[in-house]
């Protein structure tokens, strides 16, 4: 289609303010950005379209204009929600790049004018494929009742024949075909949105092709039509948060017309993207608030009120106030300093994870039946689940949230997507039942994640159970007496089983494990007793230590323990 067409549409609200002359170029897709550099998502021909967030001073237009035009943009299209009118530098340097420039009325949602150039552009190229999108934004564009992005999956199944579903970045399968096939199994789904993860670390352009068994997938990124706080150059702001399209198909043959045709129904589903996050504004801003009164001490009356506000929000028709438990996370990557420079905002990026991590596992959909309220603070995102009330005889972690049960499911893709130089490391704190005891749950939580930081892994998580264990104290042990303690007492032992293949230090931890039981021991190590009282006597005599003393099991234990 031409830029013309688009200017000659009421509908979309568009004003040229520079390039007539240009008006004939050819568009041949769309992107909405706020990035200051968005080049590697650019192919060339888009009618690219932003709410200026990325300019701070008349100084960036310049750059911005130079970048687009580079990659070989058709045109520019300036929201006037954010600034009001276009600024003059933007438009001069759009004409002295020849970069035809709209404005467009903040009364038109950006996801209007994406809405109708891909499926302009689609039906230009290919007819048959025209339909389908045509059928499927008639469809998206009811709202709920027009079946969401499962009405396009079941399209591009009937009229092309392609099974295609669309997964969360931890595996959750969010939207599929209900056409006849075999459904994708929940391990399969995990594995290929670790596969997503891996490919966009590397930077390469979408989409990308993984072979599982007997079947090749594409897949292709669904990012998110409106501005994202955790979106800049580095991939690392967004690789947590985008849904993916997973097709079962190999898209390296596909003719360019498909191609573009899927590159557009991403781009519709993102619209469902935004409005599943969009439903979550309340609950963000309740937990937001609440955060806020505990961390300023605020008085337990006036957190009870708002926790009575977030209640039946969170949990309606419940008859009883709920209990509440508190979940810390907190997304660290290698290399913090040059991560900032390139837009990489750490609590923003673990708000998004730990609410896709919380979502029920049996909920499917775009809008599933997540119960939670998360806010971010700083570095590290905090979550408010409310609990329905349990009995008085227990203190309500029976029916809580356990901290491996949440990293059962999302180890895999998550690993994946942190590409080792990253670590998601989470905290979970006990049940409590009212507000007096929502600060202490919040330390509890945070305690609890420090204490999964210091375990080894790229995705790690502690609960409260473990800090009534000496697992409380280890990660705090200054790092170079952690080391001298382990080395005065077990490199004795690791130097004669490296010369003599004596297996004292294994002996040594069985021994430990089965409380100085000999026979016990003797029948684990499949030794006789004689053999077994020999290397615990070899131990003793290498490290001065006796084994029938508690307190040098306990450095023994604890050596083990850190070493």
């Amino acid at each position: 289609m031409r830029l013309r067409a688009l200017l000659d549409t009421d509908a979309l609200g568009l004003r040229l303010l520079g390039g007539e002359d240009e008006l004939d170029r050819t568009v041949r897709g769309v992107m909405t950005t706020d990035l200051r550099d968005p080049s590697r998502y650019l192919s060339g021909g888009e009618l690219v379209l932003t709410g200026l967030a990325w300019r701070r001073d008349a100084a960036d237009s310049e750059p911005f204009v130079r970048i687009l035009v580079q990659a070989g943009v058709a045109a520019l299209a300036a929201g006037e929600a954010e600034l009001g009118d276009v600024p003059d530098d933007l438009v001069v340097a759009c004409a002295r790049h020849r970069l035809p420039l709209f404005a467009v009325h903040e009364s038109v949602a950006f996801a209007t004018i994406t809405e109708h150039v891909v499926r302009q552009v689609s039906g230009e190229r290919a007819g048959d494929l025209a339909a389908v999108v045509e059928r499927h934004r008639r469809m998206m564009t009811s709202g709920p009742a027009g079946g969401g992005p499962d009405v396009v999956l079941d399209l591009l199944g009937s009229d092309l024949d392609l099974r295609a579903w669309v997964l969360s970045p931890t595996g959750r399968l969010i939207a599929g075909p209900k056409v006849a096939g075999p459904p994708l199994a929940a391990e399969m789904c995990g594995r290929l949105a670790a596969e997503h993860l891996a490919a966009v670390r590397t930077g390469r352009r979408g989409p990308h092709r993984v072979t599982l068994g007997p079947t090749t997938y594409s897949l292709f990124p669904i990012r998110s039509t409106g501005r994202s706080p955790q979106a800049g150059p580095d991939p690392r702001g967004t690789v947590l948060a985008d849904w993916l399209l997973a097709v079962e198909a190999d898209a390296g043959d596909w003719a360019e017309e498909r191609l573009d045709l899927l590159q557009g129904v991403t781009q519709l589903i993102a619209v469902e993207r935004d409005r599943r996050d969009a439903a979550r504004t309340v609950r963000r801003r309740l937990a937001q608030e609440v955060l806020e009164l505990v961390q300023t001490g605020a008085a337990p009356a006036e957190i009870a009120a708002r926790l009575r506000v977030a209640a039946p929000v969170l949990l309606p028709g419940l008859g009883a106030a709920p209990h509440w438990q508190v979940v810390v996370a907190r997304v660290e990557w290698d290399g913090e300093g040059a991560a900032a420079e390139g837009g990489v905002e750490p609590g923003p990026v673990a708000q998004s994870l730990l609410e896709e991590i919380l979502v029920d596992p049996h909920a499917t959909g775009p809008e599933p039946s997540d119960r939670i309220a998360v806010a971010h603070t700083g570095d590290e995102a905090v979550a408010l689940v409310p609990l329905p009330a349990v009995s008085t005889e227990h203190d309500g972690s029976e029916s809580g949230i356990l901290a491996d049960a949440l990293l059962a499911a999302v180890r895999e893709p998550l690993s994946a997507g942190l590409d080792g130089d990253g670590r998601v490391t989470l905290g979970v704190s006990a049940a409590v039942h009212s507000a007096e005891g929502l600060r202490g749950a919040l330390e509890e939580a945070r305690h609890a994640r420090r204490v999964a930081a210091a375990r080894p892994g790229r995705v790690c998580a502690a609960g409260h159970q473990e800090l009534a264990s000496h697992v409380l104290l280890l990660p705090f042990v200054p790092d170079d007496v952690r080391r001298a303690f382990t080395a005065r007492l077990l490199d004795p032992l690791r130097d004669y089983d490296r010369r003599h293949r004596a297996e004292l230090i294994p002996t040594l931890e069985a021994f430990l494990d089965c409380d100085g039981s000999w026979t016990r021991c003797a029948s684990r190590l499949h030794l006789h007793v004689n053999t077994l009282r020999y290397r615990v006597g070899r131990i003793e005599q290498l490290t001065g230590r006796d084994l029938s003393r508690l307190e040098d099991k306990l450095d023994f234990f604890l050596a083990l323990r850190m070493s």
